[in-house]
């Protein structure tokens, strides 16, 4: 009995060697197997764009846009006041004299985007601000020198030109067409990484009230902005730019989920004047606005809170002129429909200075329309609009 247990013991050991060995060199040999080799679905090439297109993808925009969009390096002198142990003669006596200030250099960081294959770029004014040295890198790693060819506080924009032609300037799209939830991609250079896409959804129109630029009619977006990103392209689904990346609402200083941009239209309203003027000239006609809450639409028993109401009228301003009188209901200029103080404003400084404007007033239970002839703003503090 020991030696058929015996026999046995040794057979399974050599039998399970050799699976062992026939496993590990030779595993196609084996039942099931197939060489190694797994089996699995492979794309084919997309013949044409066009089966592409229907993907979540959105490569040909990014293609389309990317290279007008730039990155700007921004320096500046900074002086530091001297330090008073350098009045000391002891110290002096020791340590030598010393220059009566000791200068320093900033720099910072931003983007842009190139809207004429001349070499004009626009960006915010804030990017560029008191900066003495201004060096814009292109998509294809070349830097340039640029200049500042006007900037306008009020809306943070500012336009550079650059020695160049033959750009790739980035196409505009038509604003009208921007709607909430619409696929927006963010491009620029945030924190200095290099040219980065975001995505993220239109979250918002005609945002204002925030209280960051002196007109504020701001795109929101979801799509992460960073410092760096700031005067780069928002560009839809197609690759059209609808904004100029501007700002943020953030504790930390980093993105989350709430930003803004300056729209299309504004920009390029600006951007023209600055080109040909080198400055932004703005309809003015002379009336302090006030919001309609709840409260004073049932004071003056309007049922609404539509339009705004005025406050007052400055003294021989094109509206006294006109004959607006504090306490009318402005429902519209030029049949566009206000909504609050701040989208009466946007339209107001829209108009050409010497144009003749509509305003529909309500006038205690009376509705008018009177022709304003718009004068120019006064300059680049808050004024009566």
């Amino acid at each position: 009995m020991y030696r058929l247990w015996l026999t046995f013991a040794q057979t399974a050991t050599i039998c399970l060697a050799v699976l062992f060995v026939v496993a590990t060199l030779k595993p196609e040999w084996l039942p099931g197997k197939t060489g190694g080799l797994v089996e699995v679905n492979q794309a084919e090439p997309h013949a044409d764009s066009g089966a592409r297109g229907k993907a979540a993808t959105y490569s040909d925009a990014v293609r389309k846009a990317a290279p007008a969009v730039v990155s700007i390096f921004t320096s500046k002198e900074v002086k530091r006041s001297r330090n008073p142990f350098l009045n000391d003669p002891l110290f002096r006596h020791f340590f030598g004299e010393r220059p009566e200030d000791e200068a320093q250099r900033a720099f910072s960081l931003g983007s842009g985007v190139i809207i004429s294959p001349s070499g004009y770029i626009l960006t915010n004014q804030h990017v560029v601000e008191a900066a003495d040295e201004i060096e814009v890198a292109l998509s294809d790693g070349k830097k340039l020198v640029a200049k500042v060819v006007g900037s306008d506080p009020e809306t943070d924009l500012a336009v550079l030109h650059i020695e160049a032609q033959n750009l790739p300037a980035i196409t505009l799209a038509q604003a009208e067409e921007l709607h909430v939830g619409d696929v927006v991609l963010a491009i620029g250079n945030p924190l200095g990484v290099g040219q980065t896409v975001i995505m993220g959804i239109v979250s918002a129109l005609h945002r204002t009230g925030l209280r960051i630029n002196t007109f504020e009619n701001f795109i929101q977006t979801d799509a992460a902005i960073n410092q760096g990103n700031s005067g780069g392209a928002l560009v839809d689904a197609y690759g059209s730019l609808v904004g100029i990346n501007t700002a943020i609402l953030s504790q930390s200083g980093g993105s989350i989920g709430i930003g803004f941009a300056i729209p299309v239209s504004t920009a390029k309203l600006v951007m023209e004047q600055l080109i040909e003027k080198g400055a932004v000239t703005r309809g003015w006609v002379g009336v302090e606005l006030q919001e309609i809450t709840p409260e004073l639409a049932d004071s003056f028993k309007l049922g609404t809170t539509a339009g705004v109401l005025v406050a007052g009228v400055q003294r021989g301003s094109p509206a006294d002129s006109a004959g607006i009188k504090p306490g009318d209901i402005v429902l519209a200029v030029d049949a566009k429909a206000v909504r609050d103080p701040d989208s009466m404003r946007n339209l107001i400084v829209a108009l050409a200075p010497g144009k003749q404007a509509v305003l529909t007033l309500k006038r205690g239970q009376n509705n008018l329309e009177l022709q304003v002839k718009v004068g120019k703003r006064p300059g680049a503090t808050r004024k009566p609009e």
